[in-house]
């Protein structure tokens, strides 16, 4: 299994702070926001590589951490070729971007690049393991607001996700998803095929929605909290608290 870490966004909300530098790169406390998620995932005997995954402008800023990083699993960064917000590829299609570009055939575990986790991705990736599908996550959100904003799923008694919604006016759960995903090998065909059937590009969920839509998939129930370093005032908390 090879990580796939999206970090080839470009951080409008914090202003100064990323305007020249990669948000997951920023500091909280004595470690960035990349290496606590890594430091995680790295320890985790299933993976086998970390992939991430820059535009150009922030590419170089990738390699100089790269050089530095001291993990146990080997590091590959991949520049997209985009320069701005405005010719950015999204999510969906840098990750389609990366699969073809390394050949990658491999179960994924693909990954944000921007939050701070209270739980171990090993559990997450045990999960996968049992169901032998693609899988999400979830965790309980009981404000329509921020369902309103993100994906939500329902589910059956054994976990399958059985609707999938972004960013619905009327929830049909309070089950929402963070941008956390496991796909197995046999369902890379899918992902290869997705955005020119029809699938979003930009979000991250865009593409889980999609595959929710043709083939098997369950979820894993976040069993603590995240921090999502999605603003200024959430990267000044974030840093108070670490």
């Amino acid at each position: 299994m090879k990580t796939i870490v999206i970090a080839a966004g470009y951080a409008t909300r914090l202003g100064e702070l990323t305007r020249n530098f990669p948000k997951p790169l920023l500091k909280i406390g004595e470690k960035s926001i990349l290496d606590r998620m890594l430091a995680d995932i790295d320890q985790i005997p299933d993976i086998t590589e970390h992939i991430i995954i820059s535009n150009h402008k922030f590419a170089p800023h990738f390699e100089a951490w790269k050089q530095s990083a001291c993990y146990t699993k080997p590091i590959t960064i991949v520049d997209d070729g985009t320069e701005t917000n405005e010719t950015r590829l999204g999510a969906v299609c840098d990750l389609l971007f990366a699969l073809e570009k390394l050949q990658i055939n491999d179960d994924l575990l693909v990954v944000a690049a921007d939050n701070i986790l209270f739980f171990s991705f090993q559990e997450f990736v045990d999960f996968a393991k049992a169901k032998q599908t693609s899988c999400i996550m979830c965790h309980e959100q009981p404000e329509l607001a921020k369902l309103q904003r993100t994906g939500v799923v329902v589910l059956d008694d054994d976990n399958k996700v059985l609707n999938m919604e972004e960013k619905p006016a009327v929830p049909k759960s309070h089950w929402a998803v963070p941008p956390f995903y496991i796909y197995m090998q046999k369902d890379l065909d899918l992902i290869r095929h997705s955005v020119e059937n029809g699938c979003g590009k930009d979000a991250p969920g865009n593409l889980a929605h999609y595959m929710v839509d043709h083939t098997t998939v369950h979820a894993w129930h976040m069993t603590a909290g995240r921090f999502d370093i999605g603003s200024l005032d959430t990267y000044k908390e974030a840093c108070a608290r670490f």
